[in-house]
């Protein structure tokens, strides 16, 4: 699960069985061999895969908080479109959890079938995973997929910087932050010199973003540092980390965070207003792969297909994250534009960490952040 942190949290295997009565159909199913099918058209196209996962009746899904991203209602729309069985097993797992448990069980039917994963956790188990490419294949970037079908990504953010507007001046780019009204306002979510590169940390990439705004790259994190160092010197750096509680109660009126996760400061904030610095967009964004030894193959790979369609992607809009496929249903005219207006407008081009790269900043924070 992503916490209010941006990461998952472990906890105890949690149950939640999402059944709606099955649909029936007459006559059998078509033989779909749907472990081996790379593509919806290997299945005997959309009925046949709809046909072969209607007769294995379940998906076993992990990791899938509701409550996140709007999986709650994706996988509500999931059963009634179909008529599937879902079993969400520990919704709040870590990504290395997840894969864990495919491990764990194996060829089993208790086994995840679909897996929603953190990049770096996803490039070091790819051979864990199906090779399957969703009909909406062509709209997700290249830099957002393998090139194989092995995963690809579905829905993310990017880094920001949210403020209280009543409180100090619109914010157009980082460079503003050193400004003499920002005294005492500005907050990371944590300490980035011991964050963790494996999971959304917030506070890490809030450096890094620094970073690109000043001259950096996503390999070079040393400027972030350089200007946090100069918001400390000037007295601009707030003396504790950004909270939900801290931005209500005015503590911490600037703060450097994912952008969906700052849109949840509106409800105690009205003035708030979130920026994506133009000149340093950086994105990250979870992926989707699916077990090779899936023991529902058909209704995973139908999953997909739901997820990656315009429907699915809406429902992952409506709940405040940006899909994958946004910029191609925007040009087709089927991105929910009243869902989308709610996400902070990004002007400039995105850039995304490599899981060695945010591990390269994650190490040379660690050693270098007290210079701040």
């Amino acid at each position: 699960m992503r916490s209010p942190s941006g990461i998952r949290g472990a906890a105890p295997a949690i149950a939640v069985l999402l059944i709606v009565a099955a649909c029936t159909t007459s006559g059998s199913a078509p033989k779909v061999n749907a472990a081996a099918a790379k593509s919806v058209a290997d299945a005997g196209g959309m009925n046949g895969l709809i046909a072969a996962a209607k007769a294995e009746g379940q998906l076993n899904t992990i990791g899938l908080p509701p409550d996140w991203a709007n999986f709650g209602a994706i996988m509500s729309g999931f059963t009634t479109k179909y008529g599937i069985q879902i079993n969400s097993e520990n919704p709040i797992a870590f990504g290395q959890e997840e894969v864990d448990a495919v491990g764990k069980l194996g060829t089993s039917s208790q086994a995840p079938d679909v897996l929603d994963l953190g990049m770096k956790v996803a490039l070091a188990n790819t051979s864990l995973f199906a090779h399957y490419e969703v009909a909406t294949w062509g709209d997700i970037a290249l830099n957002q997929k393998d090139a194989g079908g092995l995963w690809y990504q579905d829905y993310g953010g990017h880094m920001s910087i949210g403020y209280d507007s009543s409180k100090v001046p619109d914010i157009t780019d980082v460079s503003d932050l050193l400004g003499t009204k920002f005294h005492g306002t500005i907050a990371l979510t944590g300490d980035p010199s011991k964050g963790d590169p494996t999971k959304a940390d917030a506070a890490l990439n809030g450096v890094l973003m620094a970073s690109l705004a000043n001259g950096g790259s996503l390999d070079d994190v040393s400027k972030g540092v350089d200007f946090f160092h100069q918001l400390k010197l000037k007295g601009n750096l707030a003396p504790v980390s950004a909270t939900s509680a801290t931005v209500k109660g005015g503590t911490t009126p600037v703060v450097l965070e994912w952008d969906y996760l700052s849109q949840s400061h509106l409800g105690d904030v009205p003035t708030w207003k979130i920026l994506v610095p133009p000149a340093a967009t950086l994105g990250l964004y979870y992926a989707q792969a699916i077990n090779k030894h899936a023991p529902h193959p058909a209704a995973a790979r139908l999953w997909e297909e739901y997820l990656y369609s315009d429907e699915g992607q809406n429902l992952l809009l409506k709940g405040g994250k940006r899909p994958v496929r946004e910029a191609a249903m925007k040009a087709k005219g089927t991105l929910d534009i009243a869902a989308a207006k709610d996400l902070p407008d990004v002007t400039g081009t995105p850039v995304f960490p490599t899981p060695d790269q945010l591990a390269a900043a994650a190490t040379y924070l660690a050693s270098h952040w007290a210079k701040v």
